[in-house]
Parts: C-alpha cells; structure tokens; sequence
C-alpha cells in the first residue's frame, strides 16, 4: 500500500529547506553558513565514511537513496515526528536530482520536473531537444555495440567521443580517432557501466535502450557556467574557462579560471539568450543550472546542462576569489528567496588547480610545503593522506585526484603552463 505523502497543510512552513543526497562536506560546508536552513537526507554510505561532524538526528535522515521506497516512508515518518514542513528542495549532486524531483512533487514543493530532470541526465536526449529548438550542439547517437561506435565515427568522417548517456565529468569519456578507437573504447564503457551497476549515477531510465553515446568531437575551448534562470530570463553567476590536461584522461580539467569577462568572440546578449532557451529547451523553468559548452568558430556548442551549481573546486573558488557562498545561494533560491547577485568587474582572474596521481600505489608522501611558498597561491586543499590507496582511471575517477590549489595566475603568462610547473610542485611518492 503507497503511504500517504505528509499532511503538510497543518503544519507551518520550515525555514528548512530539503537537501537530497548531497556529501559530507558539502553538508558541512551548508551547516556552517546556514546553521538550521537544511534538512538533509543522506545516504548511509556516505555517512559511514565520513570525516565531517554527524549532524543531530533531528537534523539528517540516514537511509538507502536507491530504495525510493525506503526514503518516502525514512521521510514521511521524520517530518511528523519533527512537525516540519520543509521550504523547498535542493540537490547538488546529479545522481540525486531526480530522487529531488519526486519528493518536491509528493511534497508539492517547487523543483525542476521529473521529466526535466531525465531531459538532463540523458545526454541523448538533451542534444536531441537543444536542435529541435535550433540550438547547437554535437551530432549524437545511441550506440548499442563496437561496431554501431565503428559506423557512427565513419559516418561523421572524423573522430568521435565516446560516453556514458548518464555520468558527469569525465569518468568513462574517450575520444576515438579510429575504428580500433572505438572497440576498445566501447568495451572499456561496457565494462566500466557494468562494474558500477550498483552506482546511483549510471542506473539507466531505460534499461532497455543502450547506454552508451557516441558524438561529434567539437575543437574549441570550453567553458562552464553557472546561471539562473527564472520568468524567461536568464543571468550569469559565473563563466569559467576549463583549462584541459593535454595528458591523462580525455577531458579532464586541470583547472578552471574564474573571470567576470566572456570570451571576446561570444556577445553578451546572445549568450544570455543561448542560456535561457538551452535551460527552456530541456524544460525548466526556474532553477540555477550549470552548463558546459564549446566555443567553436565564435558559435557557442552546448555540451552539458544539470539543474544544480558547478561542483568539483568551483565553489571553493569562487568562495575564495569572490566571496560567494554558491552552496548558501542555491538553498535560498530553492526556498523561494529571491537571488540577486553579479560577478564583480573589478576582480582579478582566479584559477582552480586540481592536483592529481601519475600512478598507481599506496600514498607515502604528500608534502605541499613548495606549493605553498609560492606567492600566487592563495589556497591549497588535500582530500588524500599517506597510506590511502590510489587507483588510476578507468578504473577509479575518485582517488587519483589529490585535492586542489586556488591561485591568482600572473598576467601574460600561458595559465596552461602555469598550471603544470605548479602542479610539479606537490611532492608525491607511492609506496
């Protein structure tokens, strides 16, 4: 028997806004800025493994975030027993946003759609959607075998990409030059997809489509972006460029540098118009979105769109470099607030360094001590620590990363080279 969603018609409004499935540091992070503002609904993995302080009971609801089932009852029970009526609904991670969607409807709490949301998360049904209304985008399509891979890239004439048709960043992404390329890159995937059956983030919606996606391989430098957009409008809360690594994992951001100016070939107008109709194409309405996109003979190429900021280092930089708090932002733009925020002119451009392993092994040695004597660095962050285990991708997207640096580049220097001789300055020996 389906339980009955809260009678919250006889509870007041909380100041509480409901975040869905969001990590330990991030909960952290919202506690500290915005004491009593959230309720957070976590999974017990996460919980388990933490390093942060364990909210209080009445603050956070442990259960398993796969089982919808578990979570309604997990839910209905606390805000009874709490009195609350929660203020809105908030996800910062992708794999918990349609999980968000369902709640904020059995709650009747505004959030974006469940079928906005699936728009999102299937990369080939975004693309789809962004050229129905004359936007563009990379030529995709669904492939079910190396050898649909092998056709798609002959079709094209030219070298592909290969990726899940969920996931985010660039686990499990490869650019495929030619048809060898492509079969062992499409069994990678398959094989990939497969050991993470269990991952929130790969469950597919159709089980029986394929799920893998092959696309046109854009040149270009690209860009992320955080907006809102409400009431038909859309505006800028940041624009980076992402600063790639010409070694490693196809697509992976070394960095990202943080500047209130636009790319000169972009206008500022068509962008903003680009924004609006790219987040109205996949149907939302009202949300702070996140998009990625290439810029490619002055034309802007979507690539990516999620109803959620930008994660990885982009809020610490941006808290660091601006002094805005993007976490706080979006729980008041999802409790109804209103958001009024613009990028300061005057700032200096910032970047986001990721660190990362050249190999595999047991962490022996982590010292920091040179990066930090550099004068441009104004931030560093470890998020591993002698004696972990690191595992190089594919086979682990997670560990190899080392944490970050947040510094003020200097002017007329390349910040991809700046990048790489800062980076060779964190010591790191495997065991």
């Amino acid at each position: 028997m389906r339980p009955r969603p809260p009678r919250r018609w006889l509870v007041p409004l909380s100041p509480r806004v409901l975040v869905v499935g969001t990590t330990p540091d991030y909960i952290d992070w919202i506690r500290q800025s915005r004491p009593d503002r959230a309720l957070f609904l976590t999974d017990r993995v996460l919980r388990r493994g933490a390093q942060e302080p364990c909210p209080a009971p009445a603050e956070e609801i442990l259960c398993d975030l796969s089982d919808h089932r578990q979570v309604r009852l997990a839910l209905q029970g606390h805000l009874q027993r709490e009195a609350l009526r929660p203020a809105g609904v908030a996800a910062y991670d992708c794999e918990s946003m349609e999980l968000a969607a369902r709640l904020a409807g059995e709650l009747g709490l505004a959030y974006p759609s469940v079928q906005a949301v699936a728009n999102c998360r299937d990369k080939f049904a975004a693309k789809a959607l962004w050229e129905q209304n004359g936007l563009r985008c990379p030529k995709s399509r669904r492939v079910g075998s190396a050898a649909d891979a092998v056709k798609f890239s002959h079709d094209l004439g030219a070298p592909c990409v290969l990726k899940p048709i969920s996931g985010s960043g660039s686990e499990l992404i490869f650019r495929c030059a030619s048809a060898r390329a492509c079969e062992t890159r499409f069994e990678t995937i398959a094989r990939g997809l497969q050991q993470r059956r269990s991952n929130r983030l790969y469950q597919p919606r159709r089980p029986d489509a394929p799920q893998i996606l092959a696309e046109e391989w854009v040149d270009g430098e690209e860009f992320s972006c955080d907006f809102w957009v409400e009431n038909g409008r859309a505006s800028i809360i940041r624009l980076t460029r992402k600063i790639l690594a010409s070694n490693g994992p196809f697509g992976t951001a070394r960095g990202y540098l943080l500047s209130a100016a636009l790319p000169a070939e972009v206008d500022h107008d068509s962008l903003l118009q680009t924004l609006c109709r790219s987040a109205a194409a996949l149907g939302l309405e009202r949300a702070i979105c996140m998009l990625d996109f290439k810029v490619q003979d002055g034309q802007i190429v979507l690539l990516e769109l999620a109803p959620r900021p930008g994660g990885d280092c982009l809020p610490f930089l941006l808290r660091r470099c601006w002094g805005l708090d993007i976490l706080g932002l979006h729980l008041d733009f999802c409790a109804g607030r209103p958001v009024d925020f613009t990028p300061p002119a005057d700032a200096r451009p910032c970047l986001g360094l990721r660190l990362h392993a050249r190999q595999s092994g047991i962490l022996k040695k982590l010292e920091p001590h040179l990066l930090a004597q550099d004068p441009r660095v104004r931030d560093i962050h470890l998020a591993r620590k002698p004696g972990e285990r690191v595992r190089m991708p594919p086979a682990d997207y997670d560990s190899w990363l080392l944490g970050y640096v947040i510094f003020e580049p200097d002017a007329g220097l390349d910040p991809a080279v700046q990048c790489r001789t800062l980076a060779a300055k964190l010591v790191v020996e495997m065991a």
